[in-house]
């Protein structure tokens, strides 16, 4: 007991700390002090994958779960990216949308954050957890989407994305990205004028963004993974009961289909993107994820009808 009770005192002014540190950034945001950054760092390109001699099938944007804190891919998702890249040459894809920060600032480039990674480095995984927090609550969200969107639909005119050109982009998320991903659908439309496909990877976010413009959602999920469970235990708006969500809205217009990865977990050796774990047929976790990724964005870019049978 006097253990837990050292923990709760440490870690809760730890947490009001990160909860208004998160906030702090949005509200910058909204005031005009600062606007979102959209150089890269030397050597980091603005998409990889298809290149610029024709156009792409289509633009996928990977937003990726709580590890991202800098430009450059996190280790399980920069696997992800690179399996994508390589099985799929036709797609143009963009890693370095920063999901936690409306203001595109990454966290690992923030001396005191420096410091800190090397000292305590749970600050920043809270920091982010906190941001997608910041994401789904009320007060802030209009903001927050408004702010990644903006930074998403740069990054793609950055990428060669001419808007009204008619092809699809792909918001690819994992974890708490699909946050993210499912606010960035109005203003990439608004901005855009673009398809929009989401997938959602272990999605932890709280149904509210609205969906009305997204060409369709795929809900990638495994019966074993406990994170996503959680997010809709805790969320109301995933709750059926709430018929007027956004995420409800959408699954009574047939918007979402669900895919089981199972036996995938969320983290760890079996995890979606887990390159050791193996399945009976052979293939890694991260193979099956990957292939059916690829299979669900060719068949919308060749317009054809997508059921979860073939993909299971």
């Amino acid at each position: 007991m006097n253990t837990f009770l050292l923990w709760a005192l440490a870690l809760g002014p730890v947490l009001l700390a990160e909860a208004l540190l998160a906030r702090h950034e949005v509200l910058v945001y909204s005031a005009g002090l600062r606007t979102p950054g959209s150089e890269l760092p030397e050597g980091v390109p603005y998409a990889r994958g298809a290149g610029p001699d024709r156009p792409p099938d289509a633009y996928l944007v990977y937003l990726d779960g709580i590890g991202k804190r800098r430009f450059r891919d996190t280790r399980d998702g920069g696997q992800l990216v690179k399996d994508v890249i390589a099985k799929a040459p036709e797609l143009r894809v963009l890693g370095q949308v920063q999901p936690y920060s409306p203001l595109a600032d990454p966290l690992a480039d923030r001396k005191v954050w420096a410091w800190l990674r090397r000292h305590i480095g749970l600050l920043l995984f809270l920091h982010n957890v906190m941001q997608v927090f910041v994401a789904a609550d009320h007060r802030y969200r209009p903001l927050y989407n408004r702010a990644v969107g903006s930074q998403i639909a740069t990054q793609l005119r950055l990428a060669g994305y001419q808007p009204g050109g008619g092809i699809p982009v792909v918001l690819l998320s994992y974890s708490g990205g699909a946050q993210v991903a499912t606010g960035a659908v109005e203003e990439l439309h608004t901005q855009l004028r673009c398809p929009v496909v989401v997938i959602t990877l272990g999605g932890f976010h709280n149904g509210a963004n609205d969906l009305t413009h997204a060409e369709h959602v795929h809900q990638l999920t495994s019966a074993s993974d406990r994170i996503e469970r959680v997010g809709t235990w805790i969320f109301p708006q995933r709750w059926r009961l709430f018929r007027r969500s956004g995420w409800n809205r959408a699954s009574r217009a047939g918007k979402i289909t669900v895919h089981r990865l199972d036996p995938a977990t969320h983290l760890g050796p079996r995890s979606y993107i887990s390159p050791e774990g193996k399945l009976p047929d052979g293939r890694s976790y991260l193979d099956h994820t990957t292939d059916t990724l690829i299979a669900l964005i060719r068949a919308h870019c060749g317009a054809t009808a997508v059921t979860d049978e073939p993909l299971s």
